[in-house]
């Protein structure tokens, strides 16, 4: 029955995308979650004592590739490792909220359960499956399909996504009942967004006072850096030392590729299958027709592109993408024509008559039948186009610089021009194609990836690599077996970001979780296999003044710099009489200067920048008088707020309630996101995937 079909089909949905799967604890969770928390022997890691076995681990990927195909969406062989950590990142996140839910005593009634269920206004989810053509809920189909005892597995589905969803509510009514918006809150958010303003004011420099102005003592040295020590704090970081087996595609690889596109192209002359078809099977790129011009297509494909008759089947050609095939379908005659042509690019003497007389010497050789290309790769500047003979392709009007294009379009197919002149030395050029049609194709791709086997090899010469290593040591077998040996910069844990590497939550786990000069096993990284040695432990603490010395200085000099400007705006200010315009009577140096209407909320101010102590000050000074000084970000500023939008009563009550709810969700969200992280910071989380996946 179509109804039962549709009940039955709700299950996946109940599996919500890791990539979503906490947006204020609307957290979902397979019926059989608990089956996680049991206990195995083969556990892929464990959250607070909770162990998460190998087993239920694939089944929540299984369970969640399942839910993105339903989507339209396939996790590719390359992002695998991405996948593994997102799903075992919602897998942690999953449990230790459970474990809060069950700390606070947490519970959920099955009456609560079927009052919402049964209610008058049930769960969406459910309810979108009842909608009739008219838009309406149909609640007679409802409940008939929910007593159906042969949807009874999906309804126990639907319940306990319920009671998953009630659980979490009742969490957050507990943490969040405390955060509250006060009216001032409300009141400054309706000033900011909704207030302009208009201000003239004069800014004192600091510009006008050089260093050499400037005395510095060690007392001020000594003084900042005992006040400000929290700028010189040095935090917990790793250098590693690391050779990385790169997950590149082998020769073999590329081979296999081409050769599967060589059978399709030798087999599509008997078979009677649509190209369509064929694309729609094999290749990694949706299909369409194209009508492109000649340089759209590799420069392997050019020649066989423009020689192919309508119908033909071409290739396999290399490009960027990985190996094509195309069919030609047919051409079209275009307006925007396009010339093939290669070039000696003369440039290297540092004069001008050396450069031509070399240009012209080579000239003459060529007319003598010289090889052109032979003689580009011998003399030619441009290191692009040297290395094939000279050769740049196909190109249309306007891509070079105007001589260089005047010459390739005007010049016959095969002839070798005189040297040219432009800004970039003096070129020889000959036009080897020309072309005013574009061609109609549809295309095939494979990429080239690196294969199970590929893989396979390059970790087990990482492991061998790391056995050897920590035998004979690091620096000794990466020189003897002549890997590449690099080391990495400094680095924290923050956002588990290795340098020259990547993200790599494993990677830095291993860097901050071990000693000096330990060796890792394999980790599995998004550029391939790394064998890392921790290098160097950089310790907490401060950094000395000796050290920061430097920094120290800067610092105290700028204070004293601002201190100045402060003192000159006070001299300033008890001189013009309210009259900001005076100011410059006094400092030439100063101009005064209007801002125009702007919006003081957004913190950005015309001429100026963002300075959100200058803004600030414009939403709260007295119209019509010269400011005392005020500190921005390049100085001190005298203002004098001209004009100011008058606040709005009657729209601050049509905007309170919707600015009241912004806040508060904010505020809400941000609260859930500084729990969660410190929740998760002081869980014992126990991650030993690498023994089952190689990472």
């Amino acid at each position: 029955m179509p109804m039962m079909a549709k009940m039955r089909s709700l299950a996946p949905a109940f599996i919500v995308g890791v990539g979503v799967i906490f947006v204020l604890f609307m957290i979902v969770s397979d019926s059989n979650i608990m089956e996680i928390f049991g206990l195995r022997t083969n556990n892929v890691g464990s959250i607070n004592g909770v162990k998460i076995s190998y087993q239920d681990f694939v089944k929540a990927m299984d369970t969640e590739r399942e839910n993105l195909k339903q989507q339209g969406k396939n996790v590719p062989d390359e992002d695998n490792d991405q996948f593994r950590d997102e799903v075992w990142n919602a897998l942690v996140t999953q449990t230790l909220i459970a474990q809060q839910i069950k700390k606070f005593g947490i519970s959920v009634s099955d009456q609560e359960i079927r009052n919402i269920i049964l209610g008058n206004n049930p769960p969406e989810f459910l309810k979108r499956n009842f909608i009739d053509s008219t838009g309406k809920f149909n609640r007679q189909l409802y409940i008939n399909a929910l007593y159906d005892p042969r949807n009874s597995q999906a309804l126990i589905q639907a319940e306990d996504y319920v009671r998953q969803t009630q659980l979490n509510q009742k969490l957050q009514s507990m943490l969040l009942a405390s955060i509250t918006v006060s009216d001032a809150e409300v009141k400054r958010r309706f000033i900011e967004q909704n207030t302009k303003a208009n201000a003239e004011y004069a800014l004192v420099n600091l510009n006008e006072f050089p260093d050499s102005l400037i005395k510095v003592t060690d007392d001020d040295l000594n003084n900042y850096y005992n006040q400000h020590q929290d700028l010189y704090q040095i935090i917990p970081q790793r250098r590693l030392k690391y050779v990385l087996f790169s997950t590149v595609p082998s020769s073999e690889d590329s081979a296999n590729v081409k050769l599967n596109l060589e059978n399709i192209v030798s087999q599509s002359g008997s078979d009677t299958t649509s190209f369509k078809t064929l694309v729609n099977d094999f290749s990694s790129v949706p299909y369409s027709k194209d009508t492109l011009a000649i340089n759209a297509f590799p420069a392997s494909a050019s020649d066989s592109i423009i020689n192919a008759k309508p119908g033909s089947i071409i290739g396999p050609f290399a490009s960027s993408q990985g190996y094509v095939i195309y069919h030609v379908i047919g051409s079209v005659p275009t307006n925007q024509p396009m010339v093939r042509a290669s070039h000696i690019l003369i440039n290297q003497f540092g004069d001008d008559a050396k450069n031509l007389a070399e240009a012209n010497n080579i000239y003459d050789q060529l007319q003598k039948g010289a090889n052109f290309a032979a003689l580009a790769k011998q003399y030619s500047k441009d290191p692009g186009s040297a290395v094939r003979g000279g050769d740049l392709g196909w190109f249309g009007k306007g891509q070079m610089v105007p001589e260089f294009d005047k010459a390739a379009f005007s010049g016959k197919i095969g002839v070798v021009q005189k040297p040219i002149k432009t800004n970039y030395g003096y070129h020889i050029i000959k036009v080897t194609g020309k072309i005013d049609k574009k061609f109609i194709v549809e295309s095939l791709v494979n990429p080239i990836k690196a294969s199970a086997a590929t893989r396979d090899q390059l970790l087990s010469n990482a492991k061998d690599f790391n056995y050897i290593a920590n035998k004979d040591g690091f620096d000794k077998e990466a020189k003897l077996m002549e890997y590449i040996e690099r080391q990495t910069p400094p680095f924290s844990k923050e956002y588990n970001y290795v340098p020259g590497i990547g993200i790599s939550e494993n990677l830095t786990k291993f860097a901050f979780n071990n000693d000096l000069n330990k060796i890792s096993d394999p980790i599995r990284t998004q550029m391939g296999y790394v064998v890392a040695q921790v290098s160097e432990i950089i310790k907490e603490g401060v950094k000395p003044l000796s050290e920061v010395k430097a920094q120290v200085r800067a610092a105290v000099i700028q204070e004293k710099r601002f201190e100045l400007a402060r003192k000159q705006a006070e001299n300033i200010k008890s001189k013009i009489s309210g009259d900001l315009t005076k100011a410059p009577s006094f400092d030439p140096k100063v101009t005064v200067t209007q801002t125009g209407e702007f919006t003081p909320g957004s913190g950005s101010v015309p001429n100026i920048g963002v300075d959100y102590d200058f803004t600030a000050n414009v939403l709260k000074l007295p119209l019509n008088k010269v400011s005392d000084p005020v500190r921005g970000n390049s100085g001190y500023y005298l203002i004098d707020v001209l004009s100011r939008t008058p606040f709005d009563s009657t729209a601050y009550q049509a905007q309170e309630n919707s600015i009241r709810n912004s806040i508060l969700q904010e505020k809400r969200n941000t609260f859930f996101q500084e729990w969660l992280t410190e929740l998760q910071k002081n869980a014992d989380i126990v991650d030993n995937r690498a023994q089952f996946f190689g990472q």
